[in-house]
């Protein structure tokens, strides 16, 4: 049979307290005993020395017999608890009424007597020598003759009826109310002891509820309570475990739904990058198989125009590919950003300058405002290019012919802020939830099978830093994140409002 924990306490709790109750009672019956001996001790303690000095129990011939078979028949009368016995220098019994058979020892240790004649602290026990290892309280006093110590009287303070009577009337009156008394006492204790034990462990058992019950794949059926602050918890173990265990779970939980996104994530990525792969791969395969097959049937022109379609295709495998791996190295801690001092100014103009013939044959203009101000930042130059190479990439893409490209420099406090917008159809509502963390599509084209974008957030992750889309009335896609300023930087560059053939005609 199993128990629970509540069950095992309770059960432990009434040994303990049976064993506590009746250790309780004995020591009590105990202490009664050994006080009620003390002042029967104490009350009769010079009854021999009184009686000695009284009735002359010896002389010079020894045992005076009609004096003690007298003394022993008015002390019978007198106090039938009392036992006189006549004891000789080594503690001998030379004298007794005891009736024929009751005497079990002739020989009673003069220890306890010398203790008692001594004065020491009551209640002192002495040999019975009416049973063979009983042990009494008693009466002493020295008995002489001529100056000569002759022996003792030895008084037992309580006979074999004062024993009859006592065990009879302790069985049917005091016995009886004792262990009643501890049998009430017990189940009173018990009784308040299990509903102390109900009541502390409670809260467990509601614990044991909530961890038995916990399901990490299971949806809550009510929202989880907050975990409660280190202030606010109560100062009991319990308490103290619940608050860790709810806040456990709320971690747990948080965590294998971040685990599940993710999974789901890479999940889409991969598919999306396949049907990336796919499709050029069968067209430079298609294009290459025609070449091979046709090629003596082919014109010149046809043959470059095959060519320059394969080749097309095959730079957006490498390009893709080259996004991946780029990807997967940032993610994995393989490339750590390099701190150093640069002009942020200078980084747009090469970035122009790498975009400007794209712009140009799409007929996007390419525009930069810098604010007057604008100083030097501290990150690392290589990844920083590659964040504003994938925006004016994607922005360039999806920016119809007419339109325009613009970056802003602005300082706001520590930090530059960096706003790259286009005027293209911009991201619809539905797909800006996770937009640097999975594929998505404009206008039905995909965006570098989304590895853009999310290049872009983790090299600013590597640096501290984060991204955002904006709204801005009238522009397409906005992005806008900050770099540090450097301090150490000299005096603000001039102020720049340019378009792409300005940039062009100061390089």
């Amino acid at each position: 049979m199993r128990l629970t924990l509540t069950q095992r306490l309770s059960a432990v709790f009434a040994l303990l307290l049976l064993v506590c109750c009746g250790t309780s009672a004995w020591m009590q019956v105990r202490s009664n005993k050994m006080h009620e001996l003390e002042v029967v001790q104490g009350l009769s303690r010079d009854l021999a020395r009184h009686i000695a000095r009284d009735t002359q129990l010896m002389d010079a011939n020894g045992l005076k017999p009609e004096a003690l078979r007298e003394l022993f028949s008015q002390l019978m009368r007198v106090n039938p608890s009392v036992e006189v016995y006549l004891l000789d220098t080594t503690g001998r019994v030379v004298g007794n009424a005891a009736p024929e058979g009751h005497l079990r020892r002739e020989q009673v240790d003069l220890a306890p007597l010398q203790r008692l004649l001594n004065g020491d602290a009551l209640p002192i026990l002495g040999d019975d020598p009416r049973s063979p290892d009983g042990r009494k309280v008693f009466s002493a006093a020295p008995l002489r003759v001529n100056g000569q110590p002759a022996g003792y009287l030895y008084v037992v303070l309580l006979s074999e009826e004062h024993d009859r009577l006592a065990e009879r009337g302790a069985t049917s009156v005091a016995l009886n109310t004792a262990l009643w008394s501890i049998g009430l006492v017990a189940l009173l204790c018990l009784i308040a002891g299990l509903t102390a034990f109900t009541l502390i462990t409670r809260p467990l058992r509601r614990l044991t509820e909530n961890v038995a019950q916990f399901d990490i794949d299971a949806i809550p059926a009510a929202p989880l309570p907050p975990a409660l602050q280190p202030d606010t918890v109560r100062h009991d173990e319990i308490s103290v475990l619940d608050a860790a265990f709810r806040q456990m779970q709320i971690r747990l939980r948080d965590q294998w739904r971040t685990l599940t996104r993710q999974d789901q994530e890479r999940r889409e990525l991969v598919a999306n990058i396949s049907h990336d792969l796919r499709t050029p791969l069968a067209s430079l395969h298609g294009y290459l198989e025609t070449l091979s097959l046709k090629d003596s049937t082919l014109t010149p022109a046809e043959r470059r125009r095959y060519l320059g379609i394969a080749l097309d295709q095959s730079r957006k495998v490498g390009g893709l590919a080259q996004s991946l791996l780029e990807l997967v190295r940032l993610e994995h801690g393989f490339v750590q950003p390099i701190l150093e001092r640069f002009s942020l100014t200078d980084l747009v103009q090469d970035i122009f300058q790498k975009f400007e013939l794209t712009a140009e044959a799409r007929q996007v203009t390419l525009q930069a405002r810098f604010a007057p101000n604008v100083s030097g930042v501290c990150a690392d130059l290589g990844l920083i290019e590659r964040v504003l190479t994938n925006l004016f990439d994607n922005a360039l893409r999806h920016t119809p012919a007419g339109g325009d490209i613009e970056i802003s420099l602005l300082p706001v406090g520590k930090f530059v802020e960096v706003t790259v917008s286009d005027t293209g159809p911009g991201i619809a509502a539905e797909l800006r939830e996770g937009l640097f963390l999975r594929p998505f599509n404009i206008g039905g084209a995909r965006r570098d099978g989304g590895l853009g974008l999310r290049i872009v957030h983790r090299i600013l992750q590597l640096h501290g830093l984060d991204i955002r889309l904006m709204d801005i009335p009238g522009r397409g896609a906005t992005f806008r994140f900050a770099l540090p300023q450097d301090e150490e930087t000299a005096a603000p560059l001039a102020v720049r409002s340019m378009n792409v053939n300005s940039l062009h005609n100061h390089s």
